[in-house]
């Protein structure tokens, strides 16, 4: 007898699908206003990555990996592609400048690093930065007077403003048909134009070099959202997702608004992969032994005197994108509760503790107050937080170098105690122990 069959085509017995076994993406955030350190996690869980990506931000980012004896300044490539086995994704929530990618790529294969094209795959979807956008970048910062945000002039604000006005260009259009573009070109070009008279945007000049990239980047264009589902199918795949700057500078959740323009938090990893939330496993939080932000803004533990100018010459502190100083203060745990609340932060890395190791005595603030009173939520308000005073807790220094440490008993005992108060206090375990800039300098707790 013939089986029986629906209208639909399928047999009553046909077998249900069943559930199946994922792989989980390991993420990795920056959780203050970023230059933590994010770069040194993710050169050292991507030893055992197979895939690596990038998921929001641009060529604004900046993180410096100190690994097989070279230093690497990464920009718009996922840190991880230092792993010669791994692949390297820069997916839909980047924004691109062309001359910036290529730039870094010739750098890091000037080290060595010759395969990297093979290893790269660059959404069709992420929207591109042009030079007239890092021009309006500079334009905006100046007519804000007094308000300056501190932006990097990379030109990541306008451009996720394009992106989000629909006027934006992406990757695939560039790689598709060269005429459309061009007049898309000219037309997002001309708009510009008309909005701020004084700007010089060379058409005819990056609409030629921008045909040269086209060459360029299309063997390396890829749907990325179907390349990682592929490879989400397989539970023994490794993934890791590497954010850009960090949670306090999250378009929605950071000190608005001298923030970035992207989403810079756990949220960001689905929205710029576009991967569903469930497939991601663990999440860390990148934390500075003390904090530092760069530009305007709050500050609530900021130090501007001997102690703060110790840190920053200490630290280095000084940016990989920009070479400005960062501003520098005692770690600030309050903010760092909000921060692991937005992210559900699986445990931490406390990175740079050495740069403590001179101080008579180390501080955390774990409260704000406000006309005498403690304030139980992180305030939304620029106002509120340049009006706070800081609850701190005092702990010894420890007056000894903690660079040759490479276990936590190695530490000293009042160093050790600093990382056991921090973890008290946020609630949230610290996996991680940073000593130095080399790979190695690394502690792993657990």
């Amino acid at each position: 007898m013939a089986a029986e069959v629906s209208s639909n085509g399928f047999s009553p017995a046909s077998k249900r699908p069943k559930m199946q076994k994922r792989a989980s993406a390991t993420v990795v955030l920056g959780a203050q206003w970023g230059d933590e350190g994010k770069g040194k996690l993710v050169d050292l869980i991507a030893t055992k990555a197979d895939v690596i990506c990038r998921c929001q931000g641009g060529n604004n980012a900046g993180h410096t990996v100190v690994a097989n004896g070279m230093t690497y300044d990464f920009h718009l490539l996922p840190s991880g592609v230092i792993n010669p086995k791994s692949m390297s994704v820069i997916g839909n929530g980047v924004v691109i400048h062309l001359p910036g990618l290529f730039d870094e790529i010739a750098k890091v294969e000037g080290k060595g690093m010759t395969d990297l094209k093979n290893r790269l795959m660059i959404s069709s979807r992420a929207h591109l930065v042009f030079d007239f956008h890092q021009a309006v970048d500079g334009f905006q910062e100046v007519g804000r007077g007094s308000k300056l945000i501190g932006t990097t002039k990379k030109g990541i604000g306008p451009t996720y403003s394009s992106k989000a006005t629909r006027n934006g260009l992406r990757v695939i259009d560039l790689v598709s048909d060269f005429d459309t573009f061009k007049e898309k070109y000219l037309t997002l070009a001309n708009q510009y134009r008309i909005m701020y008279p004084g700007l010089e945007i060379k058409t005819e000049d990056e609409l030629e070099k921008l045909r040269e990239y086209q060459k360029l980047i299309k063997p390396m264009v890829c749907d990325t959202i179907s390349y990682m589902h592929k490879v989400l199918q397989n539970p023994d795949t490794n993934i890791l997702i590497e954010g850009a700057n960090a949670t306090m500078l999250d378009i929605d959740f950071g000190t608005y608004p001298f923030v970035t323009s992207s989403s810079c938090s756990i949220g960001g990893v689905c929205t710029g992969l576009g991967i569903p939330p469930h497939v991601i496993g663990d999440v860390y939080g990148v934390v500075k032994a003390y904090t530092t932000r760069v530009g305007g803004g709050a500050f609530p533990t900021e130090l501007t005197n001997d102690l703060g100018r110790e840190l920053q010459e200490r630290g280095h502190e000084y940016g990989t994108t920009t070479g400005r100083k960062r501003r520098c203060g005692w770690l600030d745990v309050f903010m760092l509760r909000y921060s692991c609340m937005i992210n559900g932060f699986t445990a931490l890395a406390l990175l740079k503790l050495d740069i403590l190791d001179t101080f008579e005595e180390v501080k955390i603030g774990i409260g704000y107050l406000k006309d005498g009173k403690k304030i139980e939520d992180f305030p939304a308000h620029q106002n509120d937080l340049d009006d706070v005073t800081i609850e701190y807790i005092t702990c010894p220094g420890w007056k000894t170098s903690t660079e040759s440490a490479r276990k936590f008993d190695d530490l000293p005992v009042n160093a050790q105690n600093y990382i056991r108060t921090v973890e008290k206090v946020i609630n949230v375990p610290v996996k991680w122990v940073g000593v130095g800039q080399a790979r190695d300098c690394i502690i792993e707790m657990f």
